[in-house]
């Protein structure tokens, strides 16, 4: 299965992103494409022997809680600790945290190799997004007591902002943060707070894989009455250890009062402990100064400013979207992959036409039936197609830290725009791509003897994880078009523009660039019908076809884009990109116009739907 991974990422890289340029910044300058590809190598070696092997033992093992700890299998430790000890937690980061100043997309690339052997044994998503946070909005002094140390792989993070009551309505959280003590702003770690509440959802957040977990937890501080701010500006964001430490991060040796409430038992990510966590019930009463502990609350440390903490939130969250959406088109590589080997190999049926109609000849491999390169073709198109896209979005990245200022900006921009489609495209259509590589396997699909069923169950959960389609489509077309008056609805228009005025001078690709022509200025079109009259009630009641059609017409620019890469080039993989280009043009894009016909409508058929009407 790596093989056809690495292939299709080496040309991702270096002949469409050309990758290997950013070396000639200061940043990398130390770095080649060698030190990629051996990076590369490292990943895809490690995926190979500590993940692939024991994706199946991890679905049927589950995380189990003794009352005293969860027990994961032996394998996920060994995992979990050659990823660490590979340096991929720091590999983007400076060389003064222990890090590789490796750029974004190399590290995107090499992570791909691990979501596609085993998404539930995990990496380290969470942990470096947790980090990168408080690299950026936390105190130095926490960034060398916790970022520090995640990235050495000592310590592990997470997020903590659902609650059982609230789900995705942040606004309606009530985890609360009180002042601990009148000398609660002089602590070294900053600012030090009791909190007390409940959170849900929260993946891995209980373990026995690091020495500490690092928990960055959204609660409110009570205002003069004692009530909570009400909306999501009364938000804070607090440091919340499992164990507490000093100002170098060594632990003190005392508990914190975070206590496990229960595991969430999901229909996939089985390997990945999922958690309810309680802060502050008393399990573990931390002593204080003027205070007994009991009951007082769990300690934290405020991230920043007081009422800042979901904005910070949203840059560990954003960067989990593009890592979910990456997981999200590795589970649907992985069932590709499974489905076109099992297509390659298994016998059934005749060919259609006369030859086929001699029951003395021999069956034919089920590859040689139109319907059945029907179903892998899309696979291909989905999840190379889902592939291009993480990686472009890590370009961006790249750009944005390392570009000129005006460059830079326009990464920002467009990372904005695309992000909510980063996120919710590949998990819905890579989901599908799963759904396919069952229905090539046939009954066998559907039996744990083979392993694309387990693959359709962990993609399963990204349409969810970190916001559903709905908070995506919500994001897309009620906010992120409309950011800075439209600049970024233009600088993407101006992306595409450029590529399809190269397209029209491939006469093969030259139809293709006419027809994404067309989609873009539909879709553009639509967004300002929905808006035509500023009700956010009729713009916003069609916002999932939205997301559909534009991040339709998103992967469309995309392989387009990589076509023209692939142009001219007369071998096997090229061929196959460009028919892949085909298909999505020939039976993907005409989608388009159903789902933007109900935007550009404002169409109120669901939203006035009466309840007892169903």
């Amino acid at each position: 299965m790596t093989q056809g991974l690495r292939t299709a990422i080496d040309f991702l890289l270096y002949e469409w992103l050309q990758a290997q340029t950013l070396t000639t910044r200061e940043r990398f300058a130390d770095h080649s494409r060698e030190t990629f590809d051996a990076v590369l190598d490292t990943c895809e070696r490690i995926a190979r022997e500590k993940y692939a092997p024991f994706n199946r033992l991890v679905d049927t093992e589950e995380p189990r809680f003794d009352g005293e700890r969860v027990i994961l299998p032996a394998a996920t430790h060994e995992a979990w600790r050659a990823y660490a000890d590979s340096g991929m937690l720091s590999a983007a980061q400076d060389y003064a945290m222990g890090g590789m100043q490796l750029p974004y997309t190399v590290e995107a690339a090499g992570n791909a190799f691990f979501a596609a052997a085993s998404v539930s044994i995990g990496a380290g998503m969470l942990t470096v997004g947790n980090a990168n946070l408080l690299m950026a909005h936390g105190t130095e002094a926490q960034r060398r007591a916790f970022a520090r140390h995640a990235f050495a792989g000592r310590f592990s993070g997470t997020m903590c902002l659902s609650e059982p009551q609230a789900g995705s309505s942040l606004s309606d959280i009530a985890t609360r943060a009180v002042p601990d003590g009148d000398d609660y702003e002089a602590d070294p770690l900053g600012p030090r707070y009791r909190l007390r509440g409940n959170k849900m959802w929260i993946s891995a957040g209980e373990h026995e894989l690091t020495e500490n977990i690092v928990h960055l937890v959204l609660a409110k501080i009570p205002g003069p009455d004692g009530r909570l701010p009400a909306g999501v500006k009364g938000i804070s964001l607090f440091i919340v250890p499992k164990k507490l430490v000093d100002t170098e991060g060594r632990l003190t040796g005392e508990r914190n009062d975070v206590a496990l409430a229960g595991l969430n038992h999901k229909c996939g990510w089985r390997g990945t402990t999922n958690t309810l966590l309680n802060f502050g019930e008393g399990r573990y009463p931390v002593r204080a100064p003027g205070l007994d502990g009991r009951g007082a609350g769990a300690i934290g440390y405020r991230v920043g400013e007081p009422g800042q903490g979901l904005r910070y939130m949203f840059h560990m969250m954003n960067e989990a979207r593009i890592g979910v959406g990456m997981a999200a088109a590795m589970l649907g590589m992985a069932g590709y992959l499974a489905s076109l080997d099992y297509a390659r190999n298994r016998p059934q049926g005749r060919p259609m036409g006369p030859a086929g109609k001699d029951p003395a000849q021999p069956p034919v491999r089920i590859i040689e039936h139109a319907d059945v390169k029907r179903m892998l073709l899309a696979q291909k198109a989905y999840c190379e197609g889902a592939l291009a896209l993480e990686l472009y979005c890590a370009r961006l990245v790249d750009e944005q830290r390392t570009g000129d200022a005006a460059a830079a900006d326009e990464a920002r921009l467009l990372l904005e725009v695309l992000t909510p489609i980063a996120k919710s495209w590949p998990s819905e259509w890579c989901l599908e791509a799963n759904s396919l590589a069952i229905q090539v396997h046939g009954g066998y699909g559907y039996t744990r003897d083979f392993p694309v069923e387990q693959y359709w169950r962990d993609n399963r959960l990204n349409m969810i994880h970190e916001g559903t389609h709905g908070i995506q489509a919500l994001d897309l077309l009620g906010r992120k078009v409309l950011l800075e008056e439209g600049r970024g609805l233009q600088l993407l228009g101006a992306r595409i523009a450029a590529t399809i005025g190269r397209a029209r001078g491939v006469s093969a690709l030259a139809v293709y660039a006419d027809a994404l022509h067309r989609a873009w200025d539909a879709v553009r079109a639509a967004t300002q019908a929905a808006w035509a009259d500023g009700d956010p009630v009729s713009a916003l009641a069609n916002a999932v076809p939205y997301l559909q059609a534009f991040g339709h017409i998103m992967l469309a620019w995309i392989w387009l884009d990589v076509a023209l890469a692939a142009a001219g080039r007369d071998d096997a993989a090229n061929r196959g990109r460009l028919q892949a280009c085909r298909y999505f043009f020939h039976y993907e894009l005409p989608k388009t116009a159903a789902w933007l016909q109900v935007v550009r409508e404002r169409d109120l058929t669901c939203a006035e739907m009466p309840e007892d009407a169903f």
